[in-house]
């Protein structure tokens, strides 16, 4: 991943949450004169949690980081931050070029089931690079960005899917990332359905 500057940083931020931490952050980050490269956040059961990468134009101890950030939030005890230096990128190894897919699913939740999905991914060397899952009572859904090697046949990994889904008793769909993005951009795009008029006598 290219940085702004040469001096690259990890921040992770977790408060309760409210408006304006993204703000708070950004600020600080801004008051240093740095940059904020890529950045993710959201809320789990009421807690926030953002990740950044952030570059500064001069080097800077990851510890006093964390305290400039922690000192421009909100000031209460539940706002944590920890920075630590950014690593280099890692060349990706010989062999490993990859394709992005959403796999997304849905049913009666139960224990074990983010587990045995996760463990069957690991298995066939598939990186998730995104993961939501949440439960509405008895139901979840689940929603995974992930890489898979080209090597691998993509109507096997559908059966195993299937399979597993069978097993546990959920349904899921695997779909390449280029066709989901697409396919809710469409409906997102197309227009409310225009309200009923009745006659009137």
């Amino acid at each position: 991943m290219k940085t702004q500057f040469g001096n690259a940083y990890v921040l992770n931020v977790m408060a309760d949450d409210h408006p304006g931490i993204v703000s708070a952050v950004s600020r600080t980050v801004t008051s240093l004169a740095g940059n904020i490269d890529t950045a993710s956040q959201t809320v789990v059961g009421g807690y926030f949690t953002l990740l950044m990468v952030v570059s500064l134009p001069e080097p800077m101890d990851a510890a006093d980081l964390a305290a400039r950030v922690a000192a421009g939030g909100p000031g209460t005890d539940h706002f944590q931050v920890v920075a630590r230096p950014c690593l280099p990128e890692c060349p990706k190894a010989p062999g490993r070029a990859v394709e992005r897919f959403v796999i997304t699913a849905f049913g009666q939740d139960k224990p074990g089931i983010i587990a045995h999905f996760s463990g069957y991914l690991a298995g066939q060397d598939i990186n998730i690079i995104d993961f939501y899952w949440d439960r509405a009572g008895d139901a979840f859904t689940m929603i995974s960005q992930v890489e898979v090697p080209e090597r691998l046949d993509l109507a096997m990994l559908q059966a195993d899917l299937a399979e597993l889904a069978d097993a546990e008793g959920f349904t899921v769909k695997l779909q390449h990332e280029n066709i989901f993005v697409a396919t809710n951009q469409l409906r997102l795009a197309r227009p409310p359905n225009p309200p009923t008029r009745h006659a009137t006598n």
